[in-house]
């Protein structure tokens, strides 16, 4: 009866997480073209800042629960999702395929790659320290800086065809739903929490197996929903902002702020053995497809989904 509860209560707070997440950038996207922000730069904020906020509300939540880990192995296995299933149902579901043209991504695609691969060099010592933590978080704003300093990165190309007045009210309404759902991320990442350390205890699993793989997939529905959304509805140009901005943030900001209060110290690393191996090849085909053609087929997007497949598939087995 008490699994079923933790069960039913982690199950509960995704799905919090994921209404929340929802509602959230629709609200943020209403700011923003109010703000008339360019594509790339609303499509990044949207999930930079606002997608990221479940991981950073269950990285802290963790923290001062004693399992920083668990935060851990969520980033880790939320960035393998991010980099092939998200991407690859995005491109199943878009006409064409993912397009990949901006200059802006181009130029983002080198430090989305340093930001995934950050965390794990830095806890090669199987330990993310405050120092640690201090980098990861410089990095994210150097990130940030730069993201902000061409002013053409912010000219409107959105069509909005409202009146500023409704606009702004849409602007208005839009920063109350997003702080009210700050709250329900606090209570969503405490369920989580206290489900996964449950989990550990019950099933004789480590706590950051768990956050690689159910907390990590987990936390990444509303970048997927928001991803296959943007595709169906033919605004593929937010689609490669939003994952990469849901690579960026948590692998920085995130791990660092997550460290900063709490070191994450990794005794046994045998979990993110594969993952770390599956994380390099789901980068390296990435940075291919985008490369080779600045676009993502269908065809590259069945690659990425195998390579997702293959992973579970291996982890699994050596578990």
């Amino acid at each position: 009866m008490t699994t079923l509860l933790y069960i039913l209560v982690f199950l509960a707070s995704c799905l919090a997480f994921y209404l929340s997440g929802e509602l959230v950038v629709k609200s943020l996207i209403k700011i923003a073209k109010f703000l008339g922000w360019k594509e790339f730069v609303v499509s990044f904020l949207v999930m930079a800042f606002i997608g990221s906020l479940p991981n950073l509300f269950v990285g802290i939540s963790a923290a001062l629960h004693n399992i920083p880990e668990l935060s851990f192995g969520e980033v880790i296995g939320g960035n393998v999702v991010d980099l092939t299933l998200a991407i690859a149902l995005a491109a199943l579901f878009a006409r064409n395929g993912i397009p990949a043209k901006s200059k802006t991504v181009h130029d983002t695609l080198l430090f989305t790659i340093i930001a995934a691969v950050t965390p794990i060099f830095l806890i090669w010592d199987n330990v993310l320290s405050r120092s640690d933590g201090v980098i990861m978080i410089a990095l994210f704003f150097v990130y940030i800086f730069w993201l902000f300093s061409k002013k053409e990165r912010f000219s409107k190309t959105c069509e909005d065809k409202a009146p500023i007045t409704q606009s702004f009210k849409a602007s208005f309404s839009g920063i109350f739903k997003i702080i009210l759902c700050l709250a329900v991320f606090a209570v969503a990442s405490e369920g989580i929490v206290r489900s996964a350390k449950y989990f550990a205890v019950t099933f004789d699993w480590p706590i950051a197996m768990i956050g690689l793989f159910i907390v990590g997939l987990g936390n990444c529905a509303p970048e997927i929903f928001f991803a296959i959304t943007a595709a169906r509805k033919k605004m593929e140009w937010m689609v490669l902002g939003d994952l990469m901005g849901t690579i960026v943030a948590p692998a920085t900001l995130v791990l660092g702020v997550v460290s900063l209060i709490n070191p994450i110290h990794i005794a046994n690393f045998s979990p993110f053995g594969v993952a770390r191996i599956y994380l390099f090849i789901a980068i390296l085909f990435f940075f291919i497809f985008i490369k080779n053609d600045s676009h993502i087929s269908k065809k590259e997007a069945v690659i990425l989904l195998f390579i997702y497949i293959a992973f579970i598939l291996t982890e699994m087995f050596l578990r």
